[in-house]
Protein backbone atom coordinates (compact mmCIF):
# COMPACT_ATOMS: atom_id res chain seq x y z
CA UNK A 1 0.00 0.00 0.00
CA UNK A 2 1.32 3.41 -0.93
CA UNK A 3 2.02 6.27 1.13
CA UNK A 4 0.41 9.78 1.12
CA UNK A 5 2.97 12.52 0.97
CA UNK A 6 0.47 15.50 1.81
CA UNK A 7 1.42 17.64 4.81
CA UNK A 8 -1.10 20.14 6.68
CA UNK A 9 -0.26 23.80 6.56
CA UNK A 10 -1.50 26.32 8.79
CA UNK A 11 -1.66 29.65 8.05
CA UNK A 12 -1.38 32.34 9.96
CA UNK A 13 -3.45 35.46 10.32
CA UNK A 14 -0.40 37.70 9.74
CA UNK A 15 -0.15 35.91 6.38
CA UNK A 16 -1.65 36.90 3.63
CA UNK A 17 -3.14 34.43 0.32
CA UNK A 18 -3.84 37.27 -1.80
CA UNK A 19 -2.26 40.36 -3.86
CA UNK A 20 -4.34 43.11 -5.27
CA UNK A 21 -4.14 44.60 -8.69
CA UNK A 22 -5.63 48.03 -8.18
CA UNK A 23 -5.78 50.70 -10.88
CA UNK A 24 -6.65 54.33 -10.45
CA UNK A 25 -8.74 56.49 -12.96
CA UNK A 26 -8.15 59.67 -13.90
CA UNK A 27 -10.54 61.33 -16.45
CA UNK A 28 -10.76 64.41 -18.19
CA UNK A 29 -9.10 66.68 -15.59
CA UNK A 30 -8.89 69.92 -17.62
CA UNK A 31 -6.55 72.60 -16.81
CA UNK A 32 -5.80 76.45 -18.58
CA UNK A 33 -1.74 76.28 -19.00
CA UNK A 34 0.40 77.69 -21.24
CA UNK A 35 2.32 74.70 -23.15
CA UNK A 36 4.28 74.66 -26.34
CA UNK A 37 6.56 75.34 -28.45
CA UNK A 38 5.32 78.38 -30.91
CA UNK A 39 5.26 81.90 -29.48
CA UNK A 40 1.82 82.07 -29.04
CA UNK A 41 1.46 79.22 -27.35
CA UNK A 42 3.47 80.77 -24.91
CA UNK A 43 1.61 84.16 -24.26
CA UNK A 44 -2.09 82.68 -24.09
CA UNK A 45 -3.10 79.48 -21.74
CA UNK A 46 -4.90 77.12 -23.34
CA UNK A 47 -6.76 74.03 -22.19
CA UNK A 48 -5.35 71.00 -21.53
CA UNK A 49 -6.96 67.64 -21.15
CA UNK A 50 -5.22 64.75 -18.91
CA UNK A 51 -6.65 61.37 -18.57
CA UNK A 52 -5.01 58.65 -16.28
CA UNK A 53 -4.66 54.89 -15.96
CA UNK A 54 -2.18 53.96 -13.01
CA UNK A 55 -1.90 50.29 -12.17
CA UNK A 56 -0.56 49.62 -8.63
CA UNK A 57 -0.03 46.86 -6.55
CA UNK A 58 -0.46 45.69 -3.11
CA UNK A 59 -0.15 42.80 -0.42
CA UNK A 60 -3.03 44.27 1.61
CA UNK A 61 -6.44 45.29 1.39
CA UNK A 62 -7.21 48.99 2.00
CA UNK A 63 -7.24 50.17 5.30
CA UNK A 64 -10.66 52.26 5.72
CA UNK A 65 -9.19 54.49 8.16
CA UNK A 66 -5.10 55.38 6.47
CA UNK A 67 -5.21 57.17 3.69
CA UNK A 68 -1.79 56.07 3.12
CA UNK A 69 -2.92 52.82 2.32
CA UNK A 70 -4.21 53.77 -1.36
CA UNK A 71 -2.99 55.52 -4.02
CA UNK A 72 -4.91 58.80 -3.67
CA UNK A 73 -6.34 59.76 -6.69
CA UNK A 74 -7.06 64.05 -5.06
CA UNK A 75 -3.11 63.96 -4.45
CA UNK A 76 -2.65 62.94 -8.13
CA UNK A 77 -4.43 65.75 -9.80
CA UNK A 78 -2.40 68.27 -7.00
CA UNK A 79 0.15 66.84 -8.62
CA UNK A 80 0.19 67.26 -11.80
CA UNK A 81 -1.76 71.08 -11.26
CA UNK A 82 1.14 72.05 -9.71
CA UNK A 83 3.76 70.44 -11.71
CA UNK A 84 2.26 72.44 -14.55
CA UNK A 85 1.86 75.90 -12.35
CA UNK A 86 5.87 75.04 -12.11
CA UNK A 87 7.54 74.91 -15.40
CA UNK A 88 7.25 75.86 -18.64
CA UNK A 89 6.79 72.81 -21.35
CA UNK A 90 7.23 72.84 -24.95
CA UNK A 91 6.17 69.69 -25.63
CA UNK A 92 3.68 67.16 -24.76
CA UNK A 93 6.14 64.13 -24.08
CA UNK A 94 8.35 66.07 -22.31
CA UNK A 95 5.34 67.49 -19.54
CA UNK A 96 4.25 63.09 -20.03
CA UNK A 97 8.24 62.59 -18.23
CA UNK A 98 7.76 64.95 -15.65
CA UNK A 99 4.67 63.61 -14.73
CA UNK A 100 5.90 60.00 -14.81
CA UNK A 101 8.81 60.71 -12.87
CA UNK A 102 6.26 62.69 -9.73
CA UNK A 103 4.24 59.48 -10.00
CA UNK A 104 6.84 56.84 -10.13
CA UNK A 105 8.23 58.06 -6.89
CA UNK A 106 5.64 55.83 -4.82
CA UNK A 107 7.09 52.83 -5.37
CA UNK A 108 3.93 50.87 -5.55
CA UNK A 109 2.78 51.78 -9.16
CA UNK A 110 3.70 49.19 -11.71
CA UNK A 111 2.29 51.27 -14.75
CA UNK A 112 0.63 54.20 -15.85
CA UNK A 113 -0.76 55.00 -19.10
CA UNK A 114 -1.31 58.90 -19.56
CA UNK A 115 -3.22 61.10 -22.35
CA UNK A 116 -2.73 64.80 -22.75
CA UNK A 117 -4.70 66.40 -25.29
CA UNK A 118 -4.72 70.26 -26.26
CA UNK A 119 -8.06 71.20 -27.01
CA UNK A 120 -8.05 74.45 -28.37
CA UNK A 121 -4.78 74.27 -30.84
CA UNK A 122 -6.50 73.39 -34.07
CA UNK A 123 -9.86 74.23 -34.79
CA UNK A 124 -10.36 71.20 -37.35
CA UNK A 125 -10.06 68.96 -34.11
CA UNK A 126 -11.92 68.76 -31.18
CA UNK A 127 -8.51 67.67 -29.48
CA UNK A 128 -4.65 67.15 -30.75
CA UNK A 129 -2.12 65.20 -28.05
CA UNK A 130 -0.76 61.72 -27.14
CA UNK A 131 -0.96 58.76 -25.14
CA UNK A 132 2.19 57.19 -23.40
CA UNK A 133 2.03 54.18 -21.60
CA UNK A 134 5.17 53.48 -18.96
CA UNK A 135 6.29 50.45 -17.20
CA UNK A 136 7.92 50.47 -14.27
CA UNK A 137 10.87 47.99 -15.17
CA UNK A 138 11.98 45.13 -12.94
CA UNK A 139 15.43 44.05 -14.90
CA UNK A 140 18.59 44.72 -13.06
CA UNK A 141 21.42 46.86 -14.83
Amino acid sequence: MKKNNFKIVKIHKEKRLFNYEKKILINELILDLKLGYYDFERKKAQKVKFSLEIDYEDKKPSNDKDLKSIVNYGTIVKLITKLVKKKHYNFLETLAEAVFDELFKDKRIGKIMLKIEKMEILKECSSVGIQITKKRSHDKF
